[in-house]
């Protein structure tokens, strides 16, 4: 499959920052907009006007918390030409597609996928501090992903993996830090909450990793998500975060590996149905291919370590690297969108596009640091 299209923009203005996002990434976030049109109505039994109307509400909790990201939103979809609303729909897919009481019958179980990791402390045979994922979500979507890299003086600057409109999803920044994260599925009750992408972006805007977890616990969230944090100091930490409260674990000999089952805290009371049980088999065997890294003492070593290990198909296609079920209607088909894999030593960004199976690690031209 081709590279994730690349795109760079630069203001002090979020509004500038958007426009420039939305003009060159016009054609993807059409096509982004066509494939929930059809998802939702297949889903959730939503027509795309409903679907709109379903995401005002946090619209104008962005517009309240978060105003200057609603502001690059906003940017986004003018250099699109399309609606605020559709805009703000794509950055609610996934809490849309979990708030239960939408599922159609016969519609298959939402399920999520994302293997995280973090390598610090000697988990890394070179001595660098290493972060990634690898990235699952619909198979159809690919087409649509997006390597953006935002300037935005005096914010950190980012780059960030993204379907295309998306303003935040998973990347790092020019402090050192970044962002893993994997959906916990379910809903614990019918409060509305911030939607998951604008929480990573506040995050990735962050200066510090303390002002990182500030955010990520103090934001009551609309569904459970796992949020791995890793600072190129040597530090990390992965959160489970729900509505109802937040759990953490620490590395154990410099590796910390996160999938989509809760390991810090018990599930809630309102959703103990594993959501992707496979979870259960991605987890320790990407912990087993990543030990791996700590023998190599070269970075190109390491990076071959770590792109085998997320390259595991134990209980394919539901394993590490993920691939279409055809035993399900295409457009529920999973498989793994990227593999990202970020030196935070050196601030290289490194992404497999696909199947890490099929596709070497690349490195991005947006070193984190220049």
């Amino acid at each position: 499959m081709p590279s994730p299209r690349v795109i760079e923009v630069s203001s002090a203005s979020a509004l500038d920052r958007g426009k420039q996002y939305g003009a060159e990434a016009a054609d993807l976030i059409a096509a982004a907009i066509a494939y929930y049109r059809a998802s939702f109505a297949r889903q959730a039994g939503l027509s795309w006007p409903e679907a709109l109307a379903h995401s005002a509400p946090w619209q104008l909790l962005i517009e309240r918390d978060f105003p200057e990201i609603l502001e690059e939103m906003a940017g986004v979809a003018e250099g699109a030409g399309v609606d605020l609303a559709e805009v703000v729909a794509l950055n609610c897919r996934g809490e849309i597609a979990y708030d239960n009481w939408f599922a159609q019958p016969g519609a298959r179980p939402e399920v999520d996928g994302c293997t995280s990791f973090s390598l610090t402390d000697g988990a890394a045979g070179d001595g660098h501090v290493y972060a990634g994922q690898n990235w699952d979500w619909r198979h159809a979507i690919r087409d649509t992903v997006v390597v953006l890299k935002v300037v935005q003086p005096p914010k950190p600057t980012l780059v960030m993996q993204l379907e295309a409109g998306q303003i935040g999803r998973h990347g790092a920044n020019s402090r050192g830090l970044a962002l893993n994260a994997n959906g916990l599925g379910g809903r614990i009750d019918d409060s509305i909450g911030v939607p998951q992408t604008v929480i990573r972006r506040a995050v990735l805007d962050s200066d510090t990793i303390a002002d990182a977890l500030k955010t990520l616990t103090w934001t009551k969230a609309h569904i459970p998500s796992n949020a791995l944090l890793t600072h190129r100091d040597g530090f990390s930490i992965d959160v489970e975060t729900t509505p109802a409260g937040h759990g953490w674990v620490y590395p154990e000999d410099g590796l910390l590996v996160h999938g989509n089952h809760y390991e810090a805290i018990d599930p809630p009371e309102a959703d103990r149905r594993l959501m992707s049980p496979d979870s259960l088999v991605r987890v320790p065997r990407a912990r087993r291919g990543l030990r791996k890294a700590a023998g190599a003492e070269k970075s190109v070593d390491v990076r071959t370590a770590i792109h085998t290990a997320m390259s595991d198909h134990l209980g394919r296609p539901d394993s590490v690297c993920t691939h279409p079920d055809e035993r399900v209607p295409e457009l529920d088909q999973w498989s793994t969108t990227l593999s990202s894999c970020v030196d935070l030593t050196t601030g290289d960004y490194y992404l497999a596009p696909g199947s890490p199976c099929e596709h070497p690690y690349e490195l991005v031209p947006f070193n984190l640091y220049r």
